[in-house]
């Protein structure tokens, strides 16, 4: 009897053993699996990250490769010297031939560039598209105040290149600048930086004429004398400025003219084929160029642009504004720079009919204004 007890009580604690065995390597494997997840499951998701991003990166530099492939067609050489041969692209080119760059905004060839690179209204240059193909060139529009000027060759199906909203530009933002630098072997270069600072005043004296230059795009871009006129694109191959200027006293400081400038002038050459431009008759700046102009001036507004002259006859001259008014709105549109103004009015047409919103003396006035 007392044998058949231990055998039962034997049977008993294998039993125990195998259930404590069991339930602790059941614990053990659950732990192991928890583990498991936690040691593989983040390396698996940084893989997947880095994949991710290299693939990311790859697809962005293709994309750019394609962009500035397809804008360099658009791009052209300019050169105020005919040439003997069959391009204007020569060694040393822009001392021998002036050469300086355009580019291509509608497909039957409206070009934009500087007015330094293509001379005066009604004058000649000469083209030189990215196949090779050399055109003479009429300058059908030009403006000394803002160094822009739009030239036309007779041609037709052009590639050409998308303009930007160049308001929307932010420091920071990377851009690619597109040039001739300095002749045929050095065509079509393309250096690459950041906006670097907007709404940039920059004074220039040629001639014992000083001008002042505002509103213009500082980038880091490498820009030479013959990338004047070429397009300063975004990341999306939008031209955003057209490069003009460079410090040249200090490296990595270059200037672009905003394409807003020009981007009203543009459109009716595209829908019109003409542009009868309007010109109130006044030189207004911005607020921040008044202390280059008269330290004493005190401007007490948040916006507005500053009257320095009235063009005698002119239809600001007849509708009254004076010198030394700040005018601060048209048609209720606030203005912040002269860009805002000479933006609004290059889109109006003869015989529209403006508000313009000033002060002078600190006392508030509204003009009704017909451009003639």
């Amino acid at each position: 009897m007392a044998r058949y007890k231990r055998s039962k009580s034997r049977i008993k604690n294998i039993i125990i053993f195998i259930l404590v065995t069991s339930i602790i390597i059941i614990i053990g494997l659950w732990f192991y699996n928890i583990y498991r997840e936690i040691e593989v499951t983040p390396n698996y998701a940084s893989n997947q990250s880095n994949v991710v991003r290299t693939s990311n990166t790859i697809n962005k530099e293709k994309d750019i490769y394609s962009i500035l492939e397809k804008v360099n067609k658009s791009v052209v050489g300019i050169s105020k010297v005919k040439n003997a041969g069959d391009t204007i692209f020569l060694k040393d080119g822009s001392s021998q031939l002036g050469l300086g760059t355009g580019f291509i905004v509608s497909e039957n060839g409206y070009i934009v560039t500087n007015m330094h690179v293509s001379g005066d209204k009604y004058s000649n240059c000469y083209v030189t598209l990215e196949n090779g193909m050399s055109y003479t060139a009429n300058v059908v529009w030009a403006n000394e105040e803002l160094d822009l000027s739009i030239i036309k060759i007779k041609a037709n199906s052009l590639d050409y290149i998308e303009l930007g909203d160049s308001d929307k530009t932010r420091i920071g933002q990377g851009v690619y600048a597109i040039g001739n630098p300095i002749g045929f072997e050095f065509q079509r270069t393309v250096t690459s930086g950041i906006i670097s600072a907007l709404n940039r005043t920059i004074k220039i004296e040629e001639n014992n004429n000083t001008v002042y230059m505002d509103d213009l795009i500082q980038t880091d871009a490498v820009i030479n004398p013959g990338n004047s006129g070429g397009p300063l694109i975004n990341e999306n191959g939008e031209v955003i400025g057209i490069n003009s200027v460079k410090i040249t006293n200090a490296e990595g400081i270059g200037f672009a003219i905003p394409i807003n400038e020009v981007k009203p002038v543009v459109e009716k050459f595209k829908k019109d084929g003409k542009f009868e431009e309007i010109n109130l008759g006044i030189y207004a700046y911005d607020k921040n160029i008044i202390p280059y102009i008269n330290p004493n001036i005190n401007v007490n507004l948040n916006k507005g642009i500053y009257v320095v002259k009235v063009l005698k006859n002119s239809i600001a001259n007849i509708a009254g504004i004076q010198e030394g008014d700040i005018i601060t709105k048209i048609d209720n549109i606030e203005l912040y720079k002269m860009c805002d103004l000479r933006c609004y009015i290059y889109s109006k047409y003869k015989n529209d009919e403006v508000i313009i919103e000033g002060y002078r003396n600190g006392q508030k006035y509204i003009k009704n204004i017909t451009l003639k």
